[in-house]
């Protein structure tokens, strides 16, 4: 499932083109000489995006390179407006940004199940030469062309949607908590990197409640420049409401890394540093009780943005050491600012 999750596609987009406008004039066995009736031609087919919750991923546009919109008809006689041009619609995940290629301005953002959105417009049909009478223009034997459609290369990009994003260096326990409170199965190993694409997860909670967990590839420093996995995945931990760091109890310097883990963050992204963090110091069953004293004099301390303190959490997921804790930890900071 790992390599079917896909977040950034880049497509070539052509709308369709206008119809034209028909000069024509009105001819039957009655009339010799009728006047202008030329219709209008139809617009051309837009470039839609609309959104569908079913998805999780861009991966169906994935080796579709080029997107064409259907050109519109051209008008006829008797004032016959042509056929509009069939709309293209690429339907795309929740969280998916549609930029434009050249400019990387971002165009609009889908949230909604059904949200649709114009990424290019079709051309505007021309008008038939009937538009153009008038007192002083009688019979007009002159119709507009239709207007091009639009061309050029668009991203679409994926960011996550989830309740909870789990933050760490490479090895720091993410997947293996993930598998232990969900029922995702992520790549665990004992290597840097294991996670190459973001993982989701359903929690479980008490009472029947639930919240979504997402497993963040492994932050390096430098990753803001795009080192490591870098700006690939930090966007997905923008969209999340809560930011659970993980750091090992093997860490040489508990602090410092969480220093770099927030100072990558905040310069990806300084509305990074509004969310509500949490702290998880992972592998605690290779401590013992004396051990275990002597690391909490050493834990990061930290306060959010409304000046409460940050929970720091001891948690083991392979001995399932204080996990429900953690989950209380978690559903309290995702619903303390509702």
């Amino acid at each position: 499932m790992e390599n079917n999750f896909i977040d950034y596609v880049k497509i070539n987009c052509r709308s369709g083109k206008g119809g034209s406008g028909s000069m024509h004039l009105h001819r039957d066995k009655l009339t010799a000489k009728g006047g202008p009736d030329g219709g209008n031609g139809g617009r051309g087919g837009h470039i839609i995006i609309r959104g569908n919750k079913q998805l999780w991923t861009l991966l169906h546009l994935k080796y579709r390179k080029h997107v064409l919109g259907h050109d519109g008809q051209s008008g006829q006689s008797a004032n016959k407006t042509g056929a509009e041009g069939k709309d293209e619609i690429l339907e795309v995940p929740l969280g998916t940004i549609a930029r434009d290629f050249e400019t990387g301005q971002q165009l609009f953002e889908i949230n909604n199940d059904g949200q649709t959105e114009i990424l290019m417009h079709g051309g505007r049909g021309g008008k038939g030469n009937a538009f153009f009478k008038s007192s002083t223009m009688q019979t007009p034997r002159f119709a507009q062309p239709g207007e091009p459609g639009q061309e050029g290369w668009k991203i679409l990009e994926l960011k996550l949607m989830a309740d909870v994003g789990l933050v760490g260096f490479p090895n720091a326990g993410k997947s293996t908590l993930l598998s232990v409170v969900s029922a995702a199965k992520p790549e665990i190993a004992n290597y840097p990197f294991t996670t190459l694409a973001p993982n989701l997860g359903m929690v479980y909670y008490r009472h029947n409640r639930s919240f979504i967990m997402a497993d963040i590839p492994g932050i390096i420093e430098g990753a803001h420049l795009g080192k490591g996995l870098g700006l690939r995945f930090l966007r997905h931990i923008e969209r999340n409401s809560v930011l659970l760091f993980l750091l090992p109890a093997d860490s040489n310097n508990l602090k410092d890394e969480y220093k770099i883990l927030k100072k990558e963050l905040r310069l990806h992204n300084p509305d990074l540093m509004q969310k509500r963090r949490l702290i998880a110091i992972t592998k605690c069953d290779m401590l013992d009780n004396e051990l275990l004293k002597e690391l909490k004099k050493e834990v990061p301390k930290d306060k959010n943005k409304d000046g409460s303190k940050v929970d720091v959490l001891f948690i083991s997921s392979v001995a399932q050491q204080g996990i429900e804790a953690l989950k209380d930890a978690v559903w309290n900071a995702i619903n303390a600012d509702v």
